[in-house]
C-alpha cells in the first residue's frame, strides 16, 4: 500500500473570545458550526457531499459539546446528513490530534477530503456531579467545575502527579532557573507579537468572526501592557511563586477548522494547497512535567521527516505558560527563538483548549503560504503528561 501525500487547502477560526467575554452566550457546537460552515463556504468548487469525515478535538465534553460535537457541528453546518463527524480527547493537543488523525485516514487510503478541527467553551463548561453511592443521601453533594485541570482524581494516582496545572509550570521554573522577569519579558513579547500581527492584517485570511457577535480580533490581547504592571500581579499557584494570571495562557473559548486532501481531493476543490503534511509524533512524560512534553515530540517529529530545529521557519509553540515554554526552549538550544510564534502565542491570543491544536496547526500553514516555501512546525503540551507535534512543509 503506498501513503498518499495529504494537504493543508484551507484553514479558519474563530476570534478568540476571553473567559466570560463575548463568545460566552454562544455554544460550543454552534462555535464549531460556524468555521465548519465558513472553511467549507471558501471552496465553493467543492461538493459538501464529497467530505468523508469530519474530526474535532474537544478537551470537555461535560455540557452543550456532548453527543459527538464534530457530528453536531456537521448537522448544524447545514452539511449533507450523510457527512460524518467524530469527536477526540487528548486534552490540550485535542485539536492537533484531530487534524493528525485526519491525515492519516487520507494518507491511507480511508478518505480523500476531511475537515479536522477543534472547539471549546470554557465559559460554557458546566459544574458536574457525582451520582451518589446510595439514593436520597442526606448529606451535602460536591459539584466539581470542568473548566480547566484536574477533577475527581483517583485516589490511587500519586500526589505528585496530579498538582495544580500552574504548580507543574512552577517546577519547570525551578527546573531551568526561569526568574519572574523572564517569564513577565517573554508573556509581555506575546501580547506585542500579536498585537503587531493584527494591526498589519496577518490574521485576516484565516480568522472568521461569528456573526452577531462584536468580536473582530482575539479578546485577550493587551498591548496596554507593561513589566511594570506584570510585577504587580501576584503569584497564582504557589506563595511566593513565580507563575502569575500574567504570564500564563487565559481561560477561552473557540474554534478552528482545517481542509484537508489528497491530490484527488485537491481537483476536488480546485485550490492550490497552503502547506504539505509531513510526520507528527506523541510522547509522554511524568504529569507534574507536562509542560516539557513537547521537548520530545518535536525531536522525533522532525527526525522522522529527516529535519532538524535549524531548518524551522516558522514554529507554533503552544504557550501554556511562560515557564512552560521558557523550559521547552531551554532544551531546544540549536533552535532560532525568533521562529517561534512570530504573530504572538497563547498568552495573548488565548487558548481554549480543544481547538488551540487546531489553530496551531492552520497558523503555521498560513505562514509558509504567505512565505512561499519553508518548514514549519506546530506542538503543543498536554495536561497527565504528553507533548504533541506535527511538521508541515510548503
Amino acid at each position: 500500500m503506498s501513503i498518499r501525500d495529504v494537504y493543508i487547502v484551507d484553514a479558519v477560526r474563530t476570534p478568540i473570545g476571553k473567559f466570560g467575554g463575548a463568545l460566552a452566550r454562544v455554544r460550543p457546537d454552534d462555535l464549531a458550526a460556524h468555521v465548519v460552515k465558513s472553511l467549507v463556504g471558501r471552496s465553493p468548487q467543492l461538493d459538501p457531499a464529497r467530505i468523508d469525515d469530519v474530526y474535532f478535538g474537544d478537551a470537555n465534553g461535560a455540557g452543550e459539546d456532548n453527543r459527538d460535537v464534530a457530528r453536531m457541528a456537521v448537522l448544524l453546518a447545514g452539511l449533507p446528513v450523510s457527512v460524518p463527524g467524530v469527536t477526540v480527547n487528548r486534552l490540550c493537543g485535542s485539536g492537533l490530534e484531530a487534524v493528525i488523525q485526519a491525515a492519516r485516514a487520507i494518507a491511507v487510503g480511508d478518505a480523500h477530503i476531511a475537515v479536522a478541527g477543534g472547539v471549546e467553551s470554557m465559559s460554557r463548561a458546566p459544574w458536574v456531579m457525582q451520582k451518589p453511592e446510595r439514593a436520597f443521601p442526606a448529606g451535602h453533594q460536591q459539584l466539581w467545575s470542568t473548566t480547566l485541570g484536574w477533577r475527581m482524581t483517583n485516589p490511587r494516582m500519586p500526589a505528585e502527579w496530579t498538582v495544580a496545572l500552574g504548580e507543574g509550570a512552577e517546577l519547570i521554573a525551578d527546573r531551568h532557573a526561569l526568574t519572574r522577569e523572564r517569564q513577565d519579558a517573554f508573556a509581555l513579547d506575546s501580547h506585542r507579537k500579536a498585537a503587531e500581527a493584527w494591526a498589519k492584517g496577518l490574521y485576516d485570511d484565516e480568522v472568521v468572526p461569528y456573526e452577531g457577535v462584536d468580536l473582530a480580533r482575539d479578546e485577550c490581547i493587551r498591548e496596554s501592557s507593561s513589566m511594570e504592571a506584570l510585577a504587580r500581579l501576584k503569584p497564582a499557584f504557589r506563595e511566593g511563586g513565580s507563575v502569575t494570571a500574567g504570564n500564563s495562557s487565559p481561560l477561552n473559548d473557540g474554534a478552528a477548522a482545517l481542509l484537508l486532501v489528497d491530490e484527488e481531493g485537491l481537483r476536488a476543490t480546485g485550490r492550490e494547497p497552503l502547506a504539505r503534511i509531513r510526520t507528527s509524533a506523541v510522547t509522554g512524560i511524568e504529569p507534574q512535567l507536562f509542560g516539557l512534553g513537547p521537548v520530545e515530540a518535536v525531536r522525533t517529529a522532525l527526525a522522522k521527516a529527516g529535519r532538524g530545529l535549524g531548518d524551522l521557519s516558522v514554529f507554533e509553540l503552544n504557550e501554556a505558560f511562560a515557564a512552560q515554554s521558557l523550559g521547552c526552549l531551554a532544551e531546544w538550544p540549536e533552535l532560532d527563538p525568533a521562529v517561534v510564534n512570530p504573530r504572538g502565542g497563547a498568552i495573548a491570543i488565548g487558548h481554549p483548549l480543544g481547538a488551540s491544536g487546531a489553530r496551531l496547526a492552520g497558523a503555521v500553514a498560513h505562514q509558509l503560504a504567505a512565505a512561499g516555501s519553508g518548514v514549519g512546525l506546530a506542538a503543543l503540551c498536554i495536561g497527565v503528561g504528553q507533548g504533541l507535534a506535527l511538521v508541515l512543509e510548503r
